[in-house]
């Protein structure tokens, strides 16, 4: 190691000169006296072979070297920080208000069945849950942690991103509408086919399909329904209204015991990635960081679960990793 850097304390006497904007009112906050820094400073000079500072009675002015080796000096106090943060926070309880936003179907298939073990294990943390499709700006309202698909992922740098899988839709309808309209080999084929849409849009709509060939068919359907809301579009496909395309964590359970039969098999929708977002790691409170270790951990469980449901009534093709 550079001998020039025995004692990082004296750089961090440096970064408090240079924010405080000089000895006095730097040694005032350190409690330290203004000629100990002085010389430490001095010494640090003299070690470097440099000059940071340029000092007189009526000026004080951080040179162009001076200024980048504080860059450097703040980046290595932020990191001291950090660490501290992580030993503290290990040792600090959860607790306080938790505010996440979810897209209603991963809180229905995915987060539902894992938030009871997670309040259990923290009593002292209050969850506010958002169950909503739209996009909440999380630092803009006060979000904690947001649950997320997106086909392409956000490159925020003031936000941590984390996947923890990827999913498609299917195109999912009744044994008896099939029964009625048939079994289709291609997507042109439901062109004229009722069809239950979670794209919330005016005007007309297509779905996006892929063979197993890589073909790709933008098919315009004829909606019935349109509606963000799973709930609804899964009882009007078990009710034989129309075919739905549908996430398959939603839908799977209803493919599992026979309600609902996946249409065109060997057709698949673009993949999208399941994953969740939250502010920069740098201060992030214990409750927080709970809860996204938690989620980390359980949610690839849940969703590779809710799969495994569905794949005994599914053509081998039709699978999706995940």
């Amino acid at each position: 190691m550079d001998g020039t850097l025995q004692d990082l304390n004296d750089l961090y006497f440096y970064a408090a000169v240079v924010e405080h904007a000089g000895f006095s009112a730097a040694g005032r906050a350190l409690g330290i006296p203004k000629s100990r820094l002085s010389k430490r400073i001095a010494r640090l000079e003299e070690r470097l072979g440099v000059r940071l500072l340029q000092r007189t009675t009526r000026r004080f002015v951080v040179t162009e070297v001076g200024d980048r080796f504080y860059q450097h000096c703040r980046a290595m106090l932020e990191e001291a920080r950090a660490a501290q943060d992580a030993i503290d926070e290990l040792r600090t309880e959860p607790r306080g208000i938790l505010r996440i936003s979810c897209p209603v179907s991963l809180v229905t298939s995915l987060l539902a069945p894992v938030l009871p073990a997670f309040l259990k294990a923290h009593p002292k943390v209050q969850v506010r849950l958002l169950s909503s499709n739209r996009r909440v700006d999380v630092i803009g309202e006060g979000y904690d942690v947001a649950i997320r698909v997106r086909d392409k992922l956000d490159t925020d740098a003031t936000m941590i991103l984390r996947s923890f899988g990827q999913t498609r839709s299917l195109l999912v309808a009744s044994p008896a509408f099939l029964g009625h309209y048939g079994h289709p080999s291609r997507p042109e084929q439901i062109a004229d086919w009722p069809a239950l849409s979670m794209f919330e849009v005016e005007g007309p709509q297509q779905w996006e399909l892929i063979s197993e060939s890589g073909e790709k068919v933008m098919q315009p359907i004829q909606p019935r329904l349109v509606t963000g809301d799973f709930s609804a579009l899964l009882q009007a496909a078990v009710q034989g209204v129309g075919v739905g395309l549908i996430p398959q964590d939603a839908c799977a359970p209803l493919i599992a015991s026979g309600q609902l039969e996946v249409v065109l098999p060997t057709w698949e929708t673009p993949q999208g990635t399941l994953h969740f977002v939250y502010p920069s790691r740098r201060g992030m409170l214990p409750a927080v960081r709970s809860f996204v270790d938690f989620l980390a951990r359980r949610l690839p469980e849940i969703q590779q679960a809710r799969r495994t449901e569905s794949c005994d009534n599914r053509p081998p093709q039709a699978l999706i990793d995940g």
